[in-house]
């Protein structure tokens, strides 16, 4: 056996806090060399943190890498242990993304990242420059601060690998791995038996189990020990990466860190048998391309990663096991509620006020609010001091104070606050679940009227224009009706705002709140809110959700939080309760006022998005799936109806509340879904080519003409 010990961190970096990502790196190196790893890994830029943006084209930026990295290089928990970490690097006045291979005080090597993420949420070919020389090396120029430390003028830098006396270790950066042609196949080949990735790789719902196969594929076809790091946390904007770093050895994962804590600093090591790579790797296949393989340039360490003892008794091998994944469900429940938590102690604010309508949207933003208040208890009880620490600021504990968060409901009454603004169309059964609801969870909750207010806003306009708007109802016009129903709306959120500055004040405390929104991705989606409502807030928990994973994450949490009145929510119409009940006694109802469903709408949301599907090719494909529940001419006006809808409130989506990226076919205009905002809404064009090709289409719906069952 020729057992050497690894280790792999993830680490609750935030983007610009040199200071405290130094400090985490630094004791991650501590933690790994404790637990007797020789090799140490960290996330994809660690130093600055992942999520700059464009303060990577600051040269500030570079230059405190820089004088973090001097620091690094002369502490005592970098010694005797190689370690991988992550910094943006200036190279012939190009800036590169890199990994900096440091060993007993000097630099090793500097490898820039070949393959950018440069989709999605991702501009990094804003940023960086692509490292397009492969295999080969170039000398970089160190800048003064460092060649005081190290006596090095130069470092190597580019596209190689490290030789330490005992193996042969390769670096692979984050999309590197998801590239048709990753930088590990050539390595394998020409011998790289540890490969090291460094990523910063964020959560979306059913995601995880990619980026586990891509690895497990990669070791099993190559053989090999694959040591993958990631980012951890909220660093300051809407991703939440959701760490789940791993060790895999020949096709089989060792060990995984968790994929959503409330811990800054988490190491995962494994003590692996160099021997099982290269007996994994006697295939008669694999010698013979690897016999032909193109050589890297090896960088040489002095070094054994063994420590010198090939055989080390008393130290047990790791073995293989499952990787373990969370539900959908799970997901919602722990993501969101960690960003949360990641936002609140980082703004350094109070806790979070949310407006609570009686509504599954506000109601499940609650209920993310007392996982996360569930995750600090479970931290605290733990023994978890920066938790610790943190509780107690934002509650105004003294300095010396012994206050524990060990129970999630009394934590929720300090630091979340919910309101029901009600108005005279409001139905009792609403105010009576949002009353509960709280309840429950602990929050500490306002009830009041805001009749006098909408009234007040009414009466001005009718004193300026001598016309008083009526609904709908009640003989009013479209415009009417709509112009009462939004100014409910927004006036919600005005008064949000004020109790959000004065509740903290109004029970004796100091500090602000956070306001929490509540629109989910699908009524985003389709513009079905009211531009600067209650659901403009400072952050939004909800707002990568769909409704349908929202649905089952209540009946989830009715069980798993054993809150029994989640039930009520789940039974309830989804309705604003914005306009009078009618001679009809019907309730206001979502998806009736849509047009659509709220199943429909994730398909047409995954169909544009992900599919990335215009009007014309959007009709074929649903053609194809829905044509045995309605005909041509209803899927036509079905996808019109929709198109023409985001069309008219796109505008809406660039106003949208900064919310936790959940889901594949978000419509963020900030980052993630870029178009424009002012759309020909009638598509003249798209829509008749529709129109002729459902008219000669034949019709295949069991029953023509009646609304059929649910689309999933």
């Amino acid at each position: 056996m020729h057992l050497v010990t690894v280790a792999t961190c993830q680490l609750r970096q935030w983007a610009l806090d040199f200071a405290g990502n130094k400090a985490r790196i630094l004791q991650s190196m501590a933690i790994a060399k404790s637990k007797g790893a020789t090799l140490r890994v960290g996330p994809e830029l660690e130093i600055p943190g992942y999520g700059c943006l464009d303060h990577f084209l600051e040269g500030d930026t570079i230059l405190h890498s820089w004088e973090v990295l001097a620091e690094i290089l002369q502490s005592e928990e970098a010694k005797g242990i190689v370690c991988d970490i992550g910094m943006p690097i200036i190279h012939k006045s190009s800036t590169y993304n890199c990994r900096v291979i440091i060993f007993d005080g000097k630099i090793v090597m500097i490898r820039p990242k070949m393959w950018m993420a440069n989709d999605g949420n991702y501009r990094e070919l804003r940023y960086f420059t692509p490292w397009y020389k492969h295999r080969q090396v170039e000398e970089h120029s160190l800048p003064g601060i460092i060649r005081k430390i190290t006596g090095q003028s130069t470092v190597p830098f580019g596209d190689a690998v490290i030789a330490t006396e005992d193996t042969v270790i390769g670096v692979e950066l984050c999309e590197e791995l998801f590239t048709p042609a990753s930088p590990h196949i050539d390595m394998g080949l020409d011998g790289v038996e540890i490969f090291t990735n460094s990523s910063g790789s964020h959560h979306e719902l059913r995601k995880l189990n990619r980026r586990v196969d891509l690895i497990k594929e990669a070791t099993q076809k190559l053989g090999g020990i694959y040591l993958y790091a990631n980012q951890q946390g909220c660093d300051g904007d809407r991703l939440y990466y959701d760490g789940a770093s791993m060790i895999a050895l020949n096709g089989r994962i060792l060990t995984q860190g968790s994929q959503f804590s409330l811990s800054d600093i988490e190491v995962n090591t494994a003590t692996v048998d160099l021997e099982a790579v290269r007996a994994h790797r006697t295939t008669s296949s694999r010698r013979m391309q690897s016999a032909q393989a193109e050589p890297y340039q090896r960088i040489r360490i002095d070094f054994r990663l063994d420590g010198g003892l090939g055989l080390r008794p008393g130290v047990e091998e790791i073995k293989p096991g499952e990787f373990q994944y969370h539900t959908p469900e799970e997901e919602i429940a722990l993501g969101p509620a960690c960003w949360l938590w990641d936002y609140l102690r980082r703004s350094k604010t109070q806790g979070y006020f949310l407006p609570l309508s009686g509504g599954i949207d506000s109601c499940a933003t609650a209920v993310i609010v007392h996982s996360m208040c569930r995750q600090v208890a479970k931290a605290a009880e733990a023994g978890n001091q920066q938790v610790i620490d943190d509780a107690r600021r934002m509650t105004g504990e003294p300095e010396h104070s012994t206050y524990l968060p060990t129970d999630p409901k009394e934590f929720a009454n300090r630091i979340f606050h919910s309101c029901y603004m009600g108005t005279e169309n409001s139905g009792p059964e609403t105010r009576k679940r949002a009353k509960d609801l709280a309840e429950a969870i602990g929050a500490y909750h306002v009830d009041l009227n805001m009749d006098t207010a909408v009234n007040a806003v009414k009466g001005i306009f009718s004193f300026v224009t001598g016309r008083t708007p009526q609904f709908k109802v009640h003989g009013g016009s479209n415009a009417e009706n709509l112009a009462l129903q939004n100014i409910q709306a927004r006036l919600r959120m005005v008064v949000g705002y004020m109790f959000a500055q004065l509740l903290p004040w109004a029970r004796g405390k100091v500090g602000g709140l956070l306001v929490l929104g509540s629109a989910n991705v699908d009524e985003s989606l389709r513009g079905y809110f009211t531009k600067y409502d209650c659901s403009a807030a400072d952050v939004n928990p909800i707002g990568g959700i769909s409704k349908t994973d929202l649905k089952r994450f209540i009946h989830y949490a009715q069980t798993e939080f054993d809150l029994p009145i989640l039930e009520s929510f789940l039974n309830a119409i989804p309705s604003a309760e914005l306009i009078p009940i009618g001679a009809d006694n019907a309730v206001q109802s979502d998806e009736i006022e849509m047009g659509m469903t709220y199943d429909e709408l994730s398909v047409y949301g995954r169909l544009r998005k992900v599919e990335k599907c215009g009007p014309f090719s959007m009709f074929g494909k649903l053609v194809q799936e829905w044509g045995k529940l309605y005909s041509p001419t209803e899927i036509a006006e079905k996808v019109k109806h929709f198109f023409f809808m985001h069309a008219i409130n796109r505008h809406k989506m660039t106003t949208l509340t900064p919310s936790v990226h959940m889901e594949s076919y978000s419509p963020d205009d900030n980052r993630f879904d870029l178009r424009p905002f002012l759309y020909p809404a009638r598509f003249e064009h798209q829509f008749h080519r529709i129109d002729v090709l459902a008219a000669e289409l034949p019709n295949r719906a069991v029953q023509p003409g009646s609304d059929k069952a649910k689309v999933d």
